[in-house]
This record gives C-alpha cells, sequence and structure tokens, in this order.
C-alpha cells in the first residue's frame, strides 16, 4: 500500500533554477510546503561551488534554504574518503570545492585516490593522462557523479562522466560514485531528512540519476519536464517515474492531490 507523502528530496539545478534564473513558482512551492510543515532536502551532485556558497547561492535566488538542508556531492565524497582511510588525494576539482575537503590532503605524490568533480574546460589530454598514471600507481578510482550532460541556458552539454568512463576503460575498473545515483547518498539525505522512507518522494530533472537511481533504493521519484529533461532521453531510458509534472510549481498535485 503506497503511504502519503511525508517529505521530499530535490535535486537543485533544473529543478529550482537553470543557471542563475529561478524557474517560476520555485520558491511559492517550497513556502507552501514550511507552511504545511513537510520537510525537505535538497541533493545535488552539482561539484562546482562547496556547500557554503551553494547556500549563500540559494540566498541570494531567495530559495529558502539552511546549509543543514544540502546534501551535496563533495561533502559525500568527502566523507567515503574519511571512512575508507584515504587520506591523500589527487582532487580532479574547481579549487573553490577543495574546502569541503578538510582532513583531505591534495597531492600529487602517490595519492590514495584519483577525485573527479566538475572542471569544466580544464579537461586536457594531459590531465587525464596524468590521472590515469595515478591509477596506474595504484590509487582508487572515486567520481562525485557520472552524469552524461548538464543543462545550461544554452542547452545540453558533456558532463564529466564520459571522462569517468574514458578511465574506467583504460583501467579495466568501475569508479567509486559518491553522488547521485549512489545508494550511500540518498541514504544519507534521509537520515538528515528524518522521515520514513516509504513517505518520500525524490524529485528531479534527470530521469537516470534522480528517477531511477530514487527507484533503485526503493523511493518514489517524480521528474520534472525542466532543466535537462527531454521527452526522448525519459522515453528512451525505460524508466517509468512516478509522477511527471510540468515543473516544481505542480508539486503540490503529489502532496495534496
Amino acid at each position: 500500500m503506497r503511504q502519503g507523502v511525508g517529505g521530499f528530496l530535490f535535486d537543485l539545478d533544473g529543478v529550482f533554477y537553470i543557471g542563475d534564473e529561478l524557474v517560476p513558482g520555485a520558491i511559492s512551492t517550497l513556502e507552501k510546503l514550511i507552511s504545511r510543515g513537510i520537510p525537505y532536502r535538497f541533493i545535488t551532485n552539482t561539484t562546482t561551488q562547496p556547500a557554503a556558497a551553494l547556500h549563500h547561492k540559494l540566498k541570494e535566488l531567495g530559495i529558502p534554504a539552511m546549509i543543514n538542508q544540502l546534501v551535496t556531492a563533495p561533502v559525500a565524497t568527502r566523507n567515503y574518503l574519511l571512512s575508507e582511510g584515504l587520506t591523500r588525494a589527487c582532487l580532479a576539482v574547481t579549487p573553490a570545492v577543495i574546502e569541503d575537503f578538510s582532513g583531505i590532503e591534495h597531492t600529487e605524490e602517490n595519492p590514495q585516490a584519483v577525485v573527479i568533480g566538475d572542471i569544466g574546460d580544464a579537461w586536457s589530454y594531459s590531465l587525464l593522462d596524468n590521472l590515469f598514471q595515478h591509477l596506474l600507481g595504484g590509487a582508487r578510482l572515486v567520481a562525485m557523479h557520472r552524469n552524461k550532460y548538464w543543462q545550461t541556458g544554452q542547452g545540453l552539454h558533456v558532463d564529466i562522466g564520459a571522462f569517468v568512463a574514458g578511465l574506467e576503460y583504460v583501467m579495466s575498473t568501475e569508479a567509486v560514485i559518491t553522488g547521485k545515483p549512489s545508494a550511500a547518498f540518498f541514504a544519507a539525505a534521509l537520515e538528515s531528512l528524518g522521515v520514513d522512507s516509504a513517505r518520500v518522494v525524490v524529485v528531479g530533472d534527470d530521469v537516470q540519476t534522480d528517477v531511477a537511481g530514487a527507484q533503485a533504493v526503493g523511493l518514489r521519484a517524480a521528474q520534472v519536464k525542466t532543466g535537462k529533461y527531454r521527452a526522448e532521453l525519459v522515453a528512451d531510458s525505460g524508466v517509468t517515474p512516478d509522477w511527471t509534472i510540468d515543473s516544481i510549481a505542480e508539486l503540490e498535485q503529489i502532496y495534496n492531490p
């Protein structure tokens, strides 16, 4: 028996905003949840900003969020490294994100792990080969996510999944994924939310990372038709969301049908 909705785990980019532009109805949707006492957390694979900077961005956009409502891939990655005793890593991340890796030494000298995040145009053959050399030396391959593409105001663009897949191929290995859709990431978000998983709904624009990822760990999921959503990609995915809504502005259809 399907239980009522008692809390939400929200993707951010593509759901509440695209770039620096709010999706219409984003703020009023959260205000309604707050007025009804329905808890939520933001779960994001964004790895270009540390948690503090992301929290600042949400405040600037007017999105009601406390920093403890953010569950981010960089912080999840740091927690994974420490739990595995991997305190020396080559961090292929933007410089700003290194602040989320307290307790981890960023090094090029015999690192225990290679960590891959979003670095945009910094990708090059020489960088990939450098990471490959570390992996040959025994470093563990860790990726904050393996998204295929991401959405900007100019459309879809290649994401780090392409580079992760390349390193997996040459090393004949699989990366440890620490952000969505890893089960550990969703578990951390559920623990933060404090709601029975049977009453939680994940809302996202990525049919694989958000929707399929949530369903794989037993959560219900709603697909929004904003951000990176493309009808043909959903059709080809073989994934059936529990709900499909035009945008976050229609969220009330889910918890108050």
